[in-house]
């Protein structure tokens, strides 16, 4: 058995309704500034004017950033910090999907060290400084189930003008606070919900099939596998029912919990490397179109055949015996939510530029290759983008 750490410090709010527990709970400042994206739901449907109520309520005032976009950058990272600053704000506030949430982390750290964000990142060409200053406290409080982000340190965010999409993270960027209301995921759209609850699964069968997992990580991701393949399609095709929402947020929240104790894979990276020079491809969709080649080609090398099978009944194939059921069990679940005929071309990825993909996925996430359960060449990352390619 390999040696682990567990370290999850996160409160964690659970279920139908806990928004309205906000007010209740022993925040970590006075003064907040709320991070959300450009888009219109967030207002639309009242969830930023129940969060304001809820602080009022508190006691405490908050400060309005909502420039974040789906795929967040830089940018906004280091504006987002400076309005920090100025405005005198004590905590953060993460309040949307994966996005708001990754970039209030990132924002939290620059709000109280120097220089640019970039000198914190360990990849391409990120500098890979230690932050001096503790980062402020940040509250997440999700409206979708795909990142599990509220559970993890993790965040991700693009530097534009290199198309460096890399990851970050260490213990004081967890969430001191999150809030996780499956209420707040109803107004997902099918779309978007099928996108962002594949994004769960895969942070789950990475961590699963990944070579530094272990008992803790093991038993969340099956559990989060299972409940996927019994929630994502009523979620994609009812978005209204309540049961199949709090089975996704559970899936999701639980699948953040393995990315803190397992590891993503070299599946992340392919990915990161298409969504950053295509920033209008969701990470979600992104990584559906490479999947079926990407396990595929462990299911080829033997590289896991058991836990594949594993993968497999969680997913519903209970009578799985060959790693390739696995490759077959995610095909007919992508097929029931719809998205199994996404492709690389609709969001102007053309093939002569994958190669030039694969070296991006390994300059800029190269780390994340060291925990797959065997070797992956860049002819390898090559071949999986050619085979997913329509």
């Amino acid at each position: 058995m390999t040696n682990f750490t567990y370290y999850i410090p996160t409160r964690i709010l659970f279920g139908a309704g806990t928004l309205n527990e906000l007010h209740a709970q022993p925040l970590p400042g006075k003064k907040a500034l709320i991070v959300t994206t450009t888009g219109k739901s967030i207002k639309q449907f009242g969830y930023l004017d129940r969060v304001e109520k809820q602080l009022k309520q508190a006691g405490i005032s908050g400060v309005l950033f909502d420039k974040i976009l789906p795929n967040p950058v830089k940018k906004h990272v280091m504006e987002g910090a400076a309005l920090a600053k100025s405005e005198g704000c004590d905590f953060i506030i993460g309040l949307g999907g994966g996005s708001s949430i990754d970039s209030a982390k990132s924002i939290a750290v620059m709000a109280t060290n120097e220089g640019d964000y970039w000198d914190y990142i360990a990849g391409g060409t990120g500098n890979a400084h230690i932050p001096k200053n503790k980062p402020l406290p940040v509250v997440a409080i999700t409206t979708t189930a795909g990142t599990g982000t509220e559970a993890d340190p993790w965040t991700v965010v693009t530097k534009e003008e290199t198309n460096e999409k890399i990851g970050f993270g260490y213990d004081d960027t967890f969430p001191v606070l999150s809030i996780v209301d499956p209420e707040l995921m109803l107004t997902v759209p099918p779309a978007l919900t099928a996108y962002q609850g594949f994004d769960a699964l895969f942070h789950s069968t990475e961590g699963y099939i990944a070579n530094c997992a272990n008992p803790i990580s093991e038993a969340l991701s099956i559990k989060a596998i299972e409940l996927i393949g019994k929630n994502l399609p009523t979620a994609v095709h009812d978005g209204k029912d309540l049961k199949a929402r709090e089975g996704m947020a559970a899936a999701n929240t639980i699948s953040g919990m393995v990315e803190s104790t397992s590891s993503c894979l070299s599946e992340h990276s392919l990915e990161h490397a298409l969504s950053a020079y295509h920033p209008e491809l969701p990470h979600g969709a992104g990584l559906i179109m490479i999947s079926l080649a990407y396990y595929t080609h462990f299911a080829k090398v033997h590289a896991c055949d058991k836990k594949l099978v594993d993968m497999a009944k969680a997913l519903g194939e209970k009578d799985a015996a060959d790693p390739m059921d696995f490759v077959k069990a995610l095909a007919h679940l992508q097929a029931a939510c719809g998205v199994d005929n996404l492709k690389m071309s609709d969001y102007g990825i053309k093939r002569e530029d994958l190669p030039k993909m694969a070296k991006n996925a390994r300059d800029t996430m190269g780390d994340l290759f060291n925990y797959d359960p065997a070797a992956l060449t860049e002819a390898d990352c090559i071949a999986i983008y050619e085979q997913s390619y329509r």
